[in-house]
């Protein structure tokens, strides 16, 4: 699904000045006067900032007044005073009292005429995306009046057939009044129809046969077809997906429309001020610096040829008189590598070119990593043994569709973002980072999130020391990048990982050397979430446009890094293990720690557990672990029990021999459903299986289970599949406690379509399997819970073994189902020998049921 974006309501961005020598803005985020912060060592340490969290997907910046809005996909919105703390003030999909449309269905029924309500991928609700919200004070009303708030939308279909309208109120927070549908694709030359769909999408069903009868078009343009009649996304560039639109004015008050997606690229359409009606070319052509010019879609300015980029938004900079671009590549999915890319101009038109002068739109079916100023991708300030704080570290998955607001008064930018985070699944919040302006005239983005710093004066003999550091690199993929160690000497040398010189000019410029690119930027102070502080960072671009992040660390001796690892260093309850542990070999800094163990036939020095049979006694052993930095090494020991395995108790069999009864006779039989666990009107039949008869589902029914099958912290779950199409997130077995707390083998999910266990959303937990189970085959597909020990087997062998698997199944009538869930789509193909087990399989159990036994 690509979904997505502010307006900005000044027309500039970030001034120049705020780089200038000599400038000190106010206070520091803590509320510490700044005026002595040219003095070293005063690391004065103010009040924590707090946070108020949302999920707007695709957000669009606004301001009203004193209070910020964004506005996002399916309907969703919120409002904050400080860019810190946001509260919802929308109800999403809701219909016919939807705070933002009303009747949502009748309200948009121009647009959804085409695509997005209950057609294809939207099939059983809507698919309303992306939406930019700004005042436009030029905008004639009904009644003769003039000025409105304008909020131009998405509704889609398919990755291809959408449209793009608007709709005006004269309250920010709506209601909104449709107004018109302006630009549509995924049409066809002849008569077509999309799986699940009646719209016929032949081009004459679109505004455009209006367009040719009033003589605005002089005919389809035949580009925007492939032979087949198809509509064209990628042959000679291809033309776009009518996705994410978002509006800026010009340094002559022109209104412009960016929007598109995958597909052919990103494309530019002037709008008429006084009606929000788009001015369409109406002829083929280029502009004067040679980006092409449709007919129908405009300017293209990005992208082509089928490659990633979505989500365009557009800023004037007037102190500097650059348009600049943003753009975001990838998937939006935690797998997916979303990522920011940017590109600026001297003109709305075109061309947008990188740091290092590279056009926005490609020349060819080209890798287009290295294409685009790549601004924030996954990445991971990763906590090490030692360092201060909880949890795993500081990160971001797949962030991307941003905005950006540019404060007229203050000169402050942000970059205003969604994002999904490591190990959290596809939980997604808002997320707000300042931006600087370097040197070149690029703007950087700050490490961290915004609470309420001002770039100051930093003294350079504060910002000598050991830092995390991030290099976003060009390239992108689902894998998350951590952060390495680096020092910033006093002879302006950078030692660690990385080698180079640093140096900081004026009050706050940062200029690094790494490998001999040069990368310009700022210092600046912000809040660590992960040790709690204020700390120096910096944030800076090279001239091919790559980006390195820097978060300082505390000052510490060789002997207290040590002392902090010896004290951080933990195994969690070693007195009943029932797994293999995981044993660090680096604490924070590059400490090093060695492992040794007194009987190799219990606990391996690499943490692998050799457990008993049933029946036998627990073994016990010792760990011991050195930590050492330079020449300061301490010992820290741990007495390990193994606990031996016990065989699971079975406890619901559904083997299909006799219907959808229990073979284990303790529940009742499972009944049919539909497409989803809680509704009617499906079918399951039975066919020769792996054991005997299995039952067939068609991918559009289910199986309700008996509610209550699990409760407990302790069972397992074995069955067999045949899949006769893999799709995403479609479950085979579902657990719920309710929609916030679930669990699912699915056979295709998140993490790179591996076969998994998926567990959210109020604790989001991946188990992958490392592999996709193939279509057309019997697999035996199995996965144990212990007490937060999660183990998936996949024919009898263990794929993956985690830890801190949440505790889902705390009440005695949580939902189960087969082959359906309340979201996604259902499973297609064959299902048998589906077990429930209290407790955890045995080795011994396991290769039974592999074996189909």
């Amino acid at each position: 699904m690509t979904t997505k974006w502010i307006r900005r309501m000044g027309l500039g961005m970030a001034a120049l000045t705020l780089l200038a020598p000599g400038t000190v803005l106010g206070q520091d985020a803590a509320g510490v006067s700044v005026q002595n912060s040219n003095k070293p060592g005063q690391d004065v340490q103010g009040t924590p900032p707090v946070f108020q969290n949302v999920s707007v997907h695709d957000p669009s910046v606004v301001k009203d007044g004193d209070t910020f809005y964004v506005f996002g996909s399916h309907i969703e919105a919120a409002k904050s005073k400080d860019l810190l703390n946001w509260t919802r003030f929308t109800n999403g999909y809701a219909t016919p009292n939807n705070v933002i449309f009303g009747d949502l269905s009748k309200n948009l029924a121009g647009s959804f005429a085409w695509a997005g309500e209950n057609d294809s991928d939207s099939k059983g609700g809507f698919s309303v995306w992306a939406p930019d919200v700004f005042w436009n004070p030029n905008y004639v009303n009904s009644d003769g009046t003039k000025g409105a708030y304008m909020m131009y939308y998405c509704t889609s279909s398919t990755w291809k057939r959408s449209a793009i309208g608007y709709a005006v109120s004269q309250t920010i927070e709506g209601p909104y009044t449709y107004v018109d549908t302006i630009m549509y694709s995924g049409f066809t030359g002849n008569d077509a129809y999309d799986n699940n769909s009646q719209i016929n999408t032949k081009y004459t069903n679109t505004n455009i046969q209006t367009l040719i009868d009033k003589g605005t078009l002089s005919g389809p343009n035949e580009k925007w077809f492939k032979t087949s009649g198809e509509y064209n996304t990628n042959e000679e560039g291809g033309f776009p997906n009518a996705i994410d639109p978002a509006l800026f004015h010009d340094k002559d008050g022109k209104l412009w429309m960016s929007y598109g997606s995958w597909s052919g690229g990103i494309f530019l359409l002037e709008i008429d001020k006084a009606t929000g009606k788009a001015i369409y070319p109406g002829q083929d052509g280029k502009t004067a610096a040679g980006n092409p010019i449709d007919r129908y879609f405009g300017i293209k300015i990005a992208g082509g040829f089928g490659k990633s980029g979505e989500g365009p938004y557009i800023v004037y900079n007037k102190n500097n008189g650059y348009y600049y671009l943003y753009v975001t590549y990838g998937w939006l999915g935690a797998d997916g590598g979303y990522n920011m890319r940017q590109f600026r101009s001297k003109s709305p038109e075109g061309p947008y070119v990188d740091a290092d002068g590279q056009n926005a739109v490609l020349p060819g079916d080209v890798d287009h990593s290295p294409i685009g100023n790549k601004l924030v991708s996954n990445f991971l300030f990763e906590r090490k043994v030692g360092d201060p704080g909880t949890g795993i570290g500081f990160g971001y998955v797949s962030p991307g569709h941003n905005s950006v607001y540019f404060d007229a008064e203050t000169g402050q930018q942000f970059l205003v973002f969604h994002s999904r985070f490591p190990q959290t699944g596809e939980a997604h919040e808002l997320r707000v980072h300042p931006m600087y302006m370097n040197k070149d005239g690029w703007p950087v983005v700050a490490p961290y999130r915004y609470t309420g710093e001002k770039l100051e004066k930093l003294n350079r003999q504060d910002l000598i020391g050991e830092y995390k550091f991030i290099n976003h690199g060009q390239t992108y993929s689902g894998s998350i990048t951590k952060s390495s160690f680096i020092k910033l000497n006093k002879n302006n040398t950078i030692s660690g990982d990385v080698k180079g010189t640093w140096n900081k000019t004026g009050h706050n410029e940062a200029v690094l050397t790494i490998d001999g690119e040069t990368y310009n930027g700022v210092f600046v102070r912000q809040w660590d979430p992960t040790s709690e502080r204020y700390v120096n960072t910096f944030t800076a671009l090279s001239s091919n446009g790559v980006s390195v992040w820097g978060s300082q660390l505390q000052d510490k001796s060789d002997a207290q890094v040590v002392e902090d690892v010896y004290n951080d260093l933990q195994l969690g309850d070693t007195s009943k293990v029932i797994a293999n542990l995981s044993l660090p070999a680096e604490g924070t800094r590059h400490s090093q720690i060695s492992w040794t163990t007194s009987d190799p036939a219990v606990i391996t020095e690499t943490g692998v557990v050799n457990r008993p049979e049933d029946g036998s006694a627990p073994l016990k052993a010792t760990l011991t672990a050195v930590i050492t930095k330079g020449g300061v090494s301490k010992t820290k020991t741990f007495d390990i029990t193994v606990l031996p395995y016990q065989d699971a108790d079975l406890k619901a069999h559904y083997s299909f021999e006799d219907g959808l009864k229990d073979a284990a006779g303790g529940f009742a039989a499972g009944t049919v459903t539909g497409s989803r666990i809680d509704n009617t009107n499906g079918s399951i039949t039975f066919a020769e299986g792996k054991v005997g008869q299995a039952a067939v589902f068609n991918g559009a029914s289910g199986v309700r289970l008996p509610s209550g099958l699990i409760n407990g912290s302790q069972y397992s779950v074995s069955l067999w599949l045949k899949p006769e199409q893999l799709t995403p997130f479609t479950t085979t077995f579902f657990g719920a406690k309710d929609t916030n707390n679930w669990v699912s083998l699915v056979p295709s999910g998140p993490a790179a379509n591996n076969t998994m266990v998926w567990s959210g959303s109020g604790t989001w937990y991946d188990a992958p399997a490392g592999l996709t189970i193939p279509v057309g085959e019997w697999t035996h597909v199995a996965f144990s819970v212990d007490n937060g020990t999660i183990i998936v087997y996949v024919n009898g062998e263990a794929k993956f073994t985690g830890s801190n698997f949440p505790n889902i199944f705390t009440t005695a009538d949580a939902s189960f189902s087969l082959g359906v869930n309340w979201w996604d789509t259902p499973f297609k193909g064959l299902m048998d020998d589906v077990r429930v087990y209290q407790g955890a399989l045995s080795p011994t159990q396991l290769a039974d049921l592999a074996q189909g036994k």
